[in-house]
């Protein structure tokens, strides 16, 4: 399947959380093996030569990650939801379109120096991809890219990235 025809699996639910949020669902698009593997194929050419590990942000990322990281033959950090870890290095708090959330990294997971890439499905404001990022810089990692599926460019999510490299294969 080709990645147009894949990024067209993609579903749209207005009013997902809340009244006037358009949400984005990529629960066809994961459904299905070929639009699958034509995103992490497409997703995993966006990943630089060097790169060390993948960071996953929390939820649909970590099913992004987890398929690029062994296409491409790298271990890939879990960005999470407070509570879930036992050990924290880090947390961030952010904003969202919707509201605020928190995001915390694992200890002992990043070595300082690694070279590290964000993946996750979908650039809204940019507040969580953001966090991801300062979460791994506190770590000593250096953010070299973030990736993802889909950028919802009227929310304007790249000026929360400002200087990096960001790849998305669809924007909207």
């Amino acid at each position: 399947m080709d990645l147009e025809r894949a990024l067209g699996l993609i579903a749209e639910v207005p009013d997902f959380p809340e009244p006037g949020v358009l949400f984005r669902d990529l629960s066809p698009l994961f459904a299905d093996a070929d639009g699958f593997a034509a995103v992490i194929d497409a997703l995993a050419a966006t990943v630089d030569p060097g790169t060390d590990v993948l960071a996953a942000v929390e939820a649909r990322g970590f099913l992004l990650a987890a398929a690029v990281g062994y296409a491409r033959g790298m271990g890939v950090v879990l960005v999470r939801k407070p509570g879930k870890l036992p050990n924290v290095a880090g947390r961030v708090d952010y904003a969202l379109e919707y509201g605020s959330a928190t995001l915390e990294l694992p200890s002992g997971v990043v070595r300082p120096g690694q070279r590290a890439v964000v993946l996750d499905d979908v650039l809204a404001t940019g507040g969580t991809v953001a966090a991801a990022c300062e979460l791994l810089e506190k770590a000593g990692a250096t953010v070299t890219g973030v990736s993802v599926v889909m950028e919802l460019a009227a929310l304007d999510g790249r000026s929360a990235l400002s200087g990096r490299k960001v790849s998305s294969l669809l924007v909207t």
